[in-house]
């Protein structure tokens, strides 16, 4: 095929440029013979070509039945086609079909099944032909099918029983029809059931309940299925669906188990996902190349589970992933083969998250990579017909010849056949013909008709003589010059009658033959003429060029701010061409202006009178010519007139109108029109942005502005997919943001900071475990993040060792010596470049046990619960990581009192730091103790020192346990006792005191009583009958006396009859004594009794009522008029730590005294515990060994003298002081 000669410049169009374009499509035409009504049609009226399929019916073609069928088939050539059919690969004779007929002028088949006949008569494959004396051309195959749409097929739904809580799938399973049906879900009253992420429906068009809720309860659940080609709907029986409690679910089974439907089996508790669709673990998905691409994943749990998608092998396309159903549905548009591989759901809960992997293949129906384009040569020319075309499988390339396949077609000696491609050379006029390239693989075929015409025509100009172009100053020129000849013409420009050729340095010729001026000026005026040879002939046409000013707008309108039932004026002045005429049109908010007598326009000016809120807005001035238009706007903001009787006062309105410019890699300028400040001025604007890449959705504080700007400058950082909004604020308070603004992705940059917090610490005696806190991914400032980590020992000469990982937080160097320093570094690197060199960081390697026990052990017995440990430091390298302390084990190991005494559980004390001494308090006197020292780092506890053993002296006992007085008399008391639970040495003896309690409520002489220690009971005789005494008894030591205790007893009256051993008073002990008098068989005393009684009932109220005023009765003054008999010195000091002694601990009771009624007996020892003195276990040392803590025995000591009891003297004491 000869090419133009002559090519100034070849040039493309652009998008934007519409006339261009326009222009352009003529460059294919050319190829062709325009057989369209029309003046070019008429130029070639004597020209055959072959024919050309312009419209069909589409390959799959699915009718209604309900209406006539009608198969397309439109051709165009010259002279014109005529057309056959084929059903089924045999001939269709239309004439024989009655109901068939065909198109006047055209090939369209229309089967009349209105009048008669059914359309599944008529299903088949159908191809049309279209024939003239240059070649046929054919149609695709076109399968016809009658649209289905049946019913649902009869069945019985039983209600649905289920606990709160359960998952639930409802089937609609609708019937398969043509094309099929959409599903969805309605109630009786045909609206929509509400879904959500817990309740949605399948691609399938199930119903899925990830769990159901008593608010699911209903009997209406309905699938409907609707067929759009025959707009019809199908409905399925309705579901019902009960949620009920366990309890309603036992009541129902029992009442119904006969006809109703349990889906009983799973617990309604809380439970992590499981996936309801697809099953198992895996499944794998084929999608064809084009479509668009959907992946379900739908699961069950309680919470509600949340379902999240991510591909395994990539990311997902940005701009072609859409969300569907709650993210349970993944779409990719415009699926290639790019988008295989496998693609990850997750589900999940607050309880755990399941993942299903689909592996998806694309395959692909045959598509184009190079259609065969139809070919006008002329006699001995040479061209070929490629026909290239991809798929997944390879598609196969089969050529057809005017509908016949090639192999079998008559013989050209001009045609050569390569696979894909036609060689012709040196055709004839004999050569043309029609071709049909058919590449197909089992996913579908392609089907494209390319003809071969051979002509001999010298060059024609198809472009009208003289057609004026008229253009604006400044813009492109595009002079048409449309042309036909074979061989193909070459194209000239002249401009001028005597002008010479047009150069490619200012004008551009286009294949089609198009001139174009890009910039047109007024020297661009002028006369241009378009000359077109081959070798058969000349032809050439005029055409002229003007060029006009622009339309310019020189005055424009201003923003104005006027108040309510004001005037308002807008002025628009207007320069343009003399040879145009301009419409000046007003608009409001991009729309006609009011129909009001108010808006009035007056040459230039646009005014508005008595302007109300309504009026407030955008006004545009629009000028329009022929050729171009022009436009200006300005904004008009109504205010309340002042001053207002009640002005409201209120947070702005939002910003509005955000529009970014100067867009730059690290700045741009942000500008906004502000809201209405609803009388409150604006103090400051807020700027916030969304990272749309890294954190969608999240807002961060930006800049803030003062309230009289409405541009602000803003740093950018690099890789982030910038959106601004901005919030402004008043005296009130803030605005709600307004509207974000478009989308500014910067460039990617090398990061500029590096991770923080690093920190090397060894987790094994040999390895190195470098940390440190990633950069997030505004930080990243660009994608492939990554980190160098460098290290060396901090004491050596080595190089640094370096390794680049991927975005992660640690990473472990292994083979390194125990506890060795070292210099690291982490340094951030992204795929532009490295972050700047960080500074280097000291970490050690992995820490071992240490490998020496402290030495020297020494022990120094304090007193008789208090020792103090010495020992020698170990060597700092025995050490083998950080020195954390020393750690003393020690143990009672036997009493000297007992040798038999098992050993005790052991107890440890921690000291910090590097001290080689401290204290052991809470020691057991008089016992025999063992200890060792081991030091203690990182990584635990070094070996334990030799054992060094010490004794700690005797002290005071504990109080003897369960005194008990038993087989009272009328002159004697028997005491009976077990010794000291803790005797803290060699008993000496036991010491009791007594002192009897008279009828006078006054105590008596005090008898000081010793006792051999290997006694446990005791009696006294000559004792006083009917006599209450008080008792006080301990143990000693050689050390001194222990905690006492204290009981009372009476004798009796005489030896048939007991006193048994009255409960003391609770508090200050106010019960007192009283004498029995056995003449309880007379008369008079028992009526006395009675009176007595009496008595004392008003008494005790009247006591309590005073007691609780605070106030002291006549026997609590009476007790406080006598002294005590004895006071016990007390015992001093005796220089130990942690024993002490109180002198009221041996002191014997003041009048009334009583021990608590339950008979229980106060601790009075020392009660020295390691929580005292530090750590015990976990306790503290300071660094000289002493506590942290004030150290305090836990004793309590009984009432001092004269202090009254917390609660009222007993009813039974009372009782028998008075009897």
């Amino acid at each position: 095929m000869v090419q133009p000669k002559i090519m100034l410049k070849k040039k493309h169009s652009s998008a934007g440029r519409a006339p261009l374009i326009l222009f352009l499509c003529q460059m294919v035409n050319a190829l062709d013979v325009p057989l369209d009504h029309g003046e070019k049609a008429k130029l070639l009226d004597d020209l055959v070509q072959p024919p050309t399929i312009t419209q069909q019916s589409p390959k799959n073609y699915i009718i209604d039945p309900r209406e006539n069928i009608v198969i397309q088939c439109e051709a165009k050539g010259k002279p014109p086609p005529s057309f056959s059919w084929t059903r089924n690969g045999t001939h269709f004779d239309i004439d024989k079909d009655p109901l068939v007929t065909m198109k006047h002028g055209s090939g369209t088949l229309i089967i009349n099944i209105m009048a008669e006949g059914k359309a599944e008569t008529y299903e088949g494959v159908y191809q049309c032909t279209a024939r003239n004396e240059r070649g046929a051309a054919v149609s695709n195959s076109i399968v016809v099918r009658p649209s289905r749409s049946p019913l649902w097929t009869k069945e019985r739904l039983e209600p649905i029983i289920l606990r709160n809580g359960q998952s639930l799938v409802l089937p609609c399973r609708p019937p398969i029809g043509l094309p099929p049906a959409i599903i969805f879900w309605m109630d009786n009253s045909f609206q929509r059931l509400p879904q959500s992420e817990r309740v949605s429906q399948g691609l399938n068009g199930d119903l899925y309940f990830s769990n159901v809720l008593p608010e699911d309860t209903r009997e209406d659940y309905i699938c409907y299925a609707r067929f759009n080609h025959t707009q019809t709907i199908q409905q399925k029986q309705p579901i019902s669906l009960k949620v009920i409690s366990v309890d309603e679910l036992n009541d129902t089974i029992a009442a119904n188990l006969s006809d109703t439907e349990f889906y009983g089996a799973k617990s309604s508790k809380e439970r992590s996902p499981t996936f309801l669709t697809p099953e198992g673990n895996e499944s794998v998905k084929e999608e064809l190349r084009g479509n668009t691409l959907s992946l379900e994943c739908i699961a069950e749990g309680l919470p509600t589970p949340i379902i999240y998608w991510i591909k395994e092998d990539g990311t997902l396309p940005v701009n072609r992933t859409f969300y569907r159903n709650f993210k349970k549905t993944l779409q990719i548009t415009h699926v290639s083969e790019a988008d295989s591989g496998n693609y990850q759901c997750i589900a999940k809960n607050t309880l755990g998250a399941i993942h299903h992997t689909i592996s998806v293949t694309v395959k692909a129906a045959p598509y184009w990579i190079v259609a065969p384009q139809n070919l006008v040569l002329s006699p001995g020319e040479n061209g070929t017909l490629v026909c290239r075309a991809n798929g997944n499988p390879k598609p196969r390339i089969g050529w057809l010849t005017n509908g016949v396949p090639i192999e079998i077609a008559p013989d050209d000696p001009s045609r050569k056949i390569d696979g894909d491609t036609i060689i012709f050379s040196n055709v004839q006029e004999r050569s043309s013909a029609v071709y049909q390239c058919n590449a197909s693989n089992e996913y579908g075929y392609l089907l494209a008709n390319a003809f071969v015409n051979v002509l001999a025509e010298p060059p024609r100009i198809l472009t009208s003589p003289n057609t004026l172009y008229q253009i604006i100053a400044n813009r492109p020129a595009l002079l048409d010059c449309a042309f036909f000849g074979s061989p193909l013409p070459t194209i000239e420009w002249f401009k001028g009658t005597r002008g010479s050729a047009l150069h490619e340095d200012i004008y551009v010729l286009h294949d089609n033959g198009t001139l174009e001026i890009p910039v047109a000026q007024k020297d661009s005026t002028g006369t241009y003429t378009c000359v077109a040879r081959n070798k058969l002939g000349m032809a050439k046409n005029e055409v002229h060029l003007e060029i006009k000013d622009p339309t310019r707008i020189i005055k424009q309108p201003e923003y104005a701010v006027v108040q309510r039932g004001s005037k308002v004026s807008f002025e628009c002045k207007v320069k343009h061409d003399q040879t145009l005429i301009p419409t000046i049109l007003w608009l409001k908010d991009n729309g006609e202006l009011p129909n009001d007598e108010r808006f009035s326009i007056d040459k230039d000016h646009l005014v508005v009178t008595d302007v109300s809120d309504g009026d407030g807005g955008i006004y545009t001035c629009a000028a329009n010519t022929t050729l171009d238009s022009v436009s200006a706007s300005a904004v008009l903001r109504v205010v309340a007139p002042t001053p207002t009787p009640a002005p409201i006062y209120d947070v702005p309105n939002p910003p509005f109108d955000l529009e970014l410019t100067n867009q730059l890699d690290k700045s741009i300028q942000l500008t906004w029109t502000p809201g209405d400040d609803n009388n409150s001025p604006i103090t400051k604007f807020i700027i916030e942005y969304e990272d749309a890449m890294h954190e969608a959705g999240l807002w961060h504080h930006q800049a803030e502005v003062s309230g009289t700007q409405t541009t602000a400058q803003l740093k950018l950082s690099p890789y982030v997919n910038y959106s601004f909004r901005v919030m402004a604020e008043n005296n009130i308070g803030r605005s709600v943001p307004s509207e974000a603004s478009e989308q500014y992705l910067t460039k990617a940059a090398e990061p500029d900071q590096n991770p923080t917090a690093v920190e090397g610490l060894g987790t094994e005696p040999d390895n190195l475990v470098i940390t440190w806190k990633p950069l997030n991914g505004f930080e990243s400032n660009g994608p492939g993040l990554q980190y160098k980590v460098s290290w060396r020992q901090k004491d050596g000469d080595d190089e640094w060792t370096s390794v680049v990982v991927a975005n992660v937080s640690k990473y472990i160097v292994s083979g390194t010596p125990t506890f060795v320093p070292y210099l690291i570094k982490v340094q951030a690197l992204n795929d532009v470049g490295f972050a700047p060199e960080p500074a280097a960081v000291l970490g050690h390697s992995g820490e071992d046990l240490p490998m020496v026990a402290p030495g020297n052990v020494r022990v120094i017995v304090v007193n008789s619960t208090l020792a103090e440990v010495h020992w020698d430091p170990v060597p700092l390298k025995s050490v083998r990581g950080h020195l954390q302390g020393y750690r003393i084990y020690y143990w009672k190991a036997q009493s000297s009192s007992k040798r038999n005494r098992r050993h005790i559980e052991k107890k440890i004390l921690t000291f910090q730091g590097s001290k080689t001494h401290g204290m052991l308090p809470g020691l057991q006197p008089y016992s025999h103790y063992a200890l060792n020292v081991r030091v203690i780092n990182g990584k635990g506890e070094g070996p334990a020192s030799t054992d060094k053993s010490f004794h700690t002296p005797e002290g005071v006992p504990s109080a003897p346990s369960n005194l008990k007085i038993v087989n009272p008399t009328l002159d004697s008391l028997t005491l009976e006792w077990d010794p000291p639970s803790q005797p803290n040495g060699i008993l000496t003896e036991y010491v009791l005191k007594y002192q009897p309690i008279n009828s006078t409520h006054e105590l008596g002489p005090l008898v000081d009583l010793k006792i051999p220690a290997n006694k446990t009971r005791w009696t006294l005789k000559n004792l006083n009958f009917s006599t209450r005494y008080k008792f006080y008894f301990y143990a000693q030591t050689s050390v001194g006396s222990g905690s006492q205790i204290t009981e009372e007893a009476v004798t009796t009256v005489d030896e048939g009859k007991m006193a048994g051993i009255l409960p003391p008073d609770v508090g200050a002990g106010k019960a007192m004594a009283s004498r029995q008098v056995d003449i309880a068989t007379q008369g008079w005393f028992i009526g006395l009794m009675c009176a007595v009684a009496l008595l004392i009932l008003i008494l005790l109220i009247v006591c309590f009522i005073r007691r609780n005023k605070g106030g002291k009765y006549p026997v609590k003054e009476k007790e406080d008029a006598h002294a005590d008999p004895e006071i016990q010195p007390m015992k001093e000091d005796d220089g130990t730590f942690g024993e002490y002694s109180d002198a009221e601990d041996h002191k014997p009771l003041k009048k009334g005294s009583r021990t608590p009624s339950d008979r229980t007996v106060k601790k009075e020892d020392s009660d020295d515990s390691l929580v005292d003195y530090g750590e015990g276990v976990n306790g503290q040392f300071n660094e000289d060994g002493s506590f942290i803590g004030q150290y305090s025995g836990k004793k309590e000591k009984e009432p001092a003298e004269g202090n009254e009891s917390s609660e009222a003297p007993s009813p039974v004491n009372a009782m028998n002081s008075f009897v």
